[in-house]
């Protein structure tokens, strides 16, 4: 990612993690139920969060799988700071782009990213990172903005012009071709409205070594 690019992703959510959770409450309710569906998250499993905000999928999942090994990351160090003051301090969390991830190789059973992924300057090389930090038979859950929706695509279009911390959005053909050229396989990816307007895609993919 470009320092400037950087800057402008930071800048944004330095300013609204105070009052972020209230602000989009309907989206993010929506968006960790859809996503919580298809997660599915065994005992004793280890679980990396990209781009986890201020943690409120960590939270859930704390009380959801208390045996769950925890891990989120966030390049924005004021979301962090709401995040610690509502999760246990056995959940870890790191300011990391998803981009250049600060673990080893294989050191978790499932990633999972929730509504980050259209900041993402370079969505191929962070499908890759979150790739190599999975074990062989890890999986991947990534729920974003789903472009094949004529107002996240409209939405999409303006933010490019006039909001430098967005990136882009993609739709269910561009998310698969994305996973495949990051060594995924894919098993799914579902698209679906939380209301009227506004449609999502869930995808769930596997280590390639699967």
């Amino acid at each position: 990612m470009r320092r400037n690019d950087a800057n402008t992703v930071l800048k944004e959510y330095g300013r609204v993690a105070p009052h972020y959770d209230r602000r989009w409450a309907f989206y993010v309710e929506e968006t960790l139920r859809e996503t919580l569906s298809r997660l599915e998250l065994e005992p004793g499993e280890s679980l990396l969060d990209v781009g986890c905000g201020t943690g409120v999928l960590l939270e859930v999942l704390s009380d959801a799988a208390p045996d769950a090994k925890l891990t989120g990351v966030d390049p924005s160090y004021e979301m962090l700071e709401v995040a610690r003051k509502r999760l246990d301090k056995t959940i870890v969390l790191k300011q990391s782009y998803a981009e250049s991830l600060t673990f080893s190789d294989a050191t978790f059973d499932v990633v999972v990213s929730m509504s980050a992924f259209h900041y993402f300057r370079n969505p191929l090389y962070a499908l890759k990172e979150m790739a190599r930090v999975l074990r062989p038979n890890g999986r991947l859950v990534l729920t974003d903005w789903c472009d094949d929706y004529v107002a996240c695509k409209v939405c999409d279009l303006w933010l490019r012009l006039f909001n430098r911390a967005h990136f882009r959005s993609y739709g269910e053909k561009q998310c698969r071709l994305l996973l495949e050229r990051a060594g995924f396989a894919v098993v799914s990816v579902d698209r679906y409205k939380i209301n009227w307007l506004w449609g999502i895609m869930t995808a769930i993919a596997h280590e390639r070594a699967a």
